[in-house]
């Protein structure tokens, strides 16, 4: 067993080369130390885990705990002082709490019920698409399309107001960006927070068929009532819910006009389209600093000792481009298949509403590349706008024409 000495310690996070390649040091990080020291943005040390193996490792083991709370959870800004930014909710429960919460919700996700709701899905896809053919060309495809399906598609199943989407997104960006100030971001946090609290109580007067109102009804049949937990769900899946699916989108339509050879795969035989977004999960894997741990005990991993109290960063990215595992990684192949991959995330907290992710893409490209055939960026790909500073990837703004 080793223990690696800070020795040009690189710094971290570290910026994609181009919106198709992770930052160049992954791979010589995975290559040469897959357990690596980094220095972060807050002035402390944390471990960066690059093989897909030993991500997969830290991420199925509890040891390595999600608690955002824990004083030495690594942060890649600083919290106000004496302002916790979380209360519980799935992302940040360790066990014993997050295997029950998990399993109250997890029946809203399920294949089936993301299959009884791809009708709905469609509907608004197609009514997304009819509105930006009816405005301006070139049109921002971000604006017009990518934010608008998956913000419609969580707020009806949460039960909030779409009314309210513009409150909601331009938080959520404040959240995500990690140049947005402390202060901007308690505040972003305490206003959604808010929001959030008046309608779960308005709910809890009135439930209403939606999964917040299941939620509330569920726990009364229980004799629980968990108010606090409803309002920290309700935050984690709005947020997530619209932002991880509407960069997917947008990136993925990118990757697709840049890559004809492969958009005429699904073009011909739509059936290869599920294997398709698996491929672009993986390929852009935009929450690639999200699932970052702290230890709570000494751990060995791949012959490096991680001490109780040392900061994890379980790079999905990194592994998702492991030569070991997937062939070519650089390379799109949307007939890779590769279902392996941990763009989701792996072990207990791998993300909840998956499912309705991939319904939600595989209905977008299908849908989008049939009745816009022509659809073409409005602008060179080299002008574009990525979110170079954000929890979640992405690009600012998308020009199409078609």
């Amino acid at each position: 067993m080793t223990e690696l000495v800070d020795q040009q310690v690189p710094t971290f996070p570290m910026q994609r080369t181009c919106p198709f390649s992770p930052p160049a040091a992954y791979e010589e990080l995975r290559e040469q130390s897959p357990i690596a020291r980094v220095l972060l943005p807050t002035g402390r040390h944390a471990w960066l885990v690059t093989k897909h193996e030993d991500v997969r490792a830290v991420l199925a083991d509890t040891r390595f705990s999600s608690d955002r709370n824990h004083p030495d959870f690594p942060r890649l800004i600083e919290l106000p002082p004496d302002r916790p930014m979380f209360s519980p909710s799935l992302i940040s429960m360790d066990p014993p709490e997050h295997g029950p919460a998990r399993r109250a919700v997890v029946g809203e996700f399920t294949v089936r019920r993301t299959r009884a709701l791809q009708p709905r899905i469609q509907q608004i896809v197609d009514e997304s698409i009819d509105a930006m053919v009816a405005g301006p060309r070139p049109a921002d495809f971000v604006q017009a399309f990518s934010l608008p399906v998956p913000s419609l598609v969580i707020c009806e199943l949460l039960g909030v107001p779409y009314a309210d989407h513009e409150f909601f997104q331009s938080r959520s960006k404040l959240l995500i960006t990690r140049t947005t100030s402390a202060e901007d971001r308690f505040r972003a946090v305490e206003e959604v927070r808010n929001y959030l609290d008046e309608l779960v109580t308005s709910k809890e007067h009135e439930p209403t068929d939606d999964l917040l109102g299941r939620q509330v009804l569920k726990q009364r049949e229980n004799g629980t009532v968990d108010h606090a937990g409803l309002v920290g769900m309700a935050f984690l899946l709005l947020i997530a819910g619209h932002e991880t699916t509407a960069n997917m989108i947008s990136l993925g339509t990118i990757a697709l006009l840049q890559n004809p050879d492969q958009l005429a795969i699904i073009k011909a035989d739509p059936s290869r389209t599920p294997d398709a977004v698996e491929e672009l999960l993986r390929y852009f894997s935009i929450a690639d600093t999200a699932t970052a741990r702290v230890a709570t005990a000494d751990i060995e991993l791949d012959g490096v000792r991680i001490k109780a109290g040392d900061g994890v960063f379980a790079l999905s990215y990194a592994a998702n481009t492991d030569p070991e595992v997937f062939d070519d990684p650089d390379s799109l192949d949307v007939a890779r298949g590769a279902r392996h991959h941990v763009a989701f995330g792996f072990g207990p907290h791998q993300c909840l509403g998956q499912n309705l992710a991939r319904a939600e893409l595989q209905i977008v490209f299908d849908t989008l590349f049939r009745r816009l055939p022509d659809l073409q960026l409005a602008t060179p790909i080299e002008k574009l706008t990525y979110k170079d500073n954000a929890v979640v990837y992405g690009v600012e703004q998308l020009p199409v024409t078609w």
